[in-house]
C-alpha cells in the first residue's frame, strides 16, 4: 500500500508541532460544535475521535475543559439556520462543518467556523475574500476542483480505455457542487470526453437520471459529492453495478461503503487539520485571519470487492497506483 503526498499550498504548520499551543486559561470550558447537511460528526464518530484526539493533544480535553456538541440535517438543508441558532445559544466557541450551504448558514450566523470538506471553491462562490486572507469568521480546508478533476478522469480512462462518454452526477441546488461538476466538465471536454450532465435536487430524480442513462448508456460515471448524493450513494452503486459500469467518486467513504473507485482528499486528515485550527481559535486566532489550507493527501481507493463482483477487471497499473485496496 502507498502513500503519496502532495505538497499544500497553504497552511500545515499548524501540524507541524502538536504541542506548541495548549489550553492555558485555568477555568475556561471551550465549546466546539459540529454541524453537517447529513447525519451528526459525534464526539464518538470516525470524524468526532479525530477532532477530540487532536484537541486532547493540545491541551484541551473531553469533559474536562472542553464540551462537544453534535448536530446534523439529515439531508434538510432547511434546517441549517435552525441547527446554527442552536449551536449560537449553547455559546459555542468555534464550530465543524461540512458542505458549501452549513458554510453559508454558518456565516448568516456569524459563527466561528472551520470548515473540515466539502465546501467546494470557497473564493469562486464568494465563501470568503482569498484563501490566504478568508475575512470574517471563516477558515478551513479547501480544494482543487479542476486539477482533482482531471486527475479522475484520467483514472477513469486507465480502468476503462474505451471510455468516451461519461455521465456526471451532482446537485444543481448546491452552488459549491455545481462548480466542482463545471470544473469536471471542463476537464471532460479538455480530454475529449462526451459529458453526460445530470443534475438532480432531490431523491426522486434519481429515477430520472438513471432512466436517462438506461436510453443512452454511459461508459462511466462520475458523481459529485454533496449531502443528497451522499444519502442517495447506494442507488448510484446498485445501478452501476448492474450495468457493469466503471465509476469514480470524490471521497474516500465512497470506495468504502461499496463504490468501485474513489479519489479525492484524504478525509482523515482534513479533520486533523480543522481540528488544528480550531485549536488555533481556542487560543485566540481570528478565524478570518487564517489561511484557507489545502489538503496534502489524496488517496485512490480501490474496492476490488465491487469490481469482482459487478466483473469489472481493474488493470494491475491502476491496482499499482492504488494508496487502498479493498478486497
Amino acid at each position: 500500500m502507498k502513500r503519496r503526498e502532495f505538497l499544500a499550498v497553504l497552511g500545515g504548520a499548524a501540524l507541524a508541532r502538536p504541542g506548541m499551543a495548549s489550553a492555558d486559561t485555568p477555568g475556561r470550558i471551550y465549546r466546539i460544535g459540529t454541524v453537517t447537511p447529513i447525519v451528526p460528526v459525534t464526539a464518538e464518530s470516525p470524524g468526532g475521535k479525530i477532532l477530540v484526539k487532536v484537541l486532547e493533544e493540545r491541551g484541551f480535553k473531553l469533559g474536562q475543559n472542553l464540551t462537544f456538541e453534535a448536530r446534523g440535517a439529515l439531508g434538510d438543508v432547511a434546517m441549517l439556520p435552525s441547527l446554527m441558532s442552536e449551536l449560537k445559544a449553547k455559546n459555542v466557541d468555534v464550530i465543524v462543518i461540512i458542505g458549501y450551504p452549513t458554510a453559508m448558514a454558518a456565516k448568516a450566523a456569524g459563527l466561528a467556523t472551520v470548515a473540515a470538506s466539502g465546501v467546494g471553491d470557497p473564493v469562486e462562490t464568494r465563501l470568503i475574500e482569498s484563501l490566504a486572507h478568508p475575512g470574517g469568521k471563516i477558515t478551513g480546508i479547501s480544494d482543487v476542483a479542476a486539477t482533482l478533476s482531471a486527475k479522475r478522469l484520467s483514472l477513469l480512462k486507465e480502468l476503462s480505455p474505451k471510455l468516451t462518454k461519461v455521465a456526471m452526477l451532482w446537485n444543481k441546488d448546491d452552488l459549491g457542487m455545481t462548480m466542482r461538476y463545471q470544473a469536471s466538465a471542463k476537464a471532460a471536454q479538455a480530454l475529449g470526453l462526451t459529458v453526460q450532465a445530470l443534475g438532480v435536487r432531490e431523491p426522486d430524480d434519481f429515477d430520472e437520471a438513471f432512466s436517462v442513462m438506461n436510453n443512452d448508456l454511459p461508459d462511466g460515471i462520475l458523481m459529485v459529492a454533496d449531502a443528497l448524493t451522499i444519502l442517495n450513494r447506494e442507488r448510484v452503486f446498485e445501478f452501476a453495478a448492474v450495468r457493469k459500469l466503471p465509476a469514480i467518486y470524490e471521497f474516500d467513504q465512497f470506495a468504502r461503503d461499496g463504490g468501485l473507485m474513489s479519489y479525492g482528499a484524504d478525509s482523515s486528515e482534513s479533520f486533523e487539520r480543522a481540528a488544528a485550527l480550531v485549536a488555533r481559535i481556542f487560543n485566540g486566532a481570528n478565524p478570518g485571519d487564517l489561511p484557507f489550507e489545502l489538503p496534502t493527501r489524496y488517496p485512490l481507493v480501490i474496492n476490488l470487492k465491487t469490481a469482482k463482483s459487478t466483473g469489472l477487471e481493474i488493470p494491475p497499473t491502476l491496482l499499482a497506483l492504488a494508496d487502498e485496496v479493498i478486497e
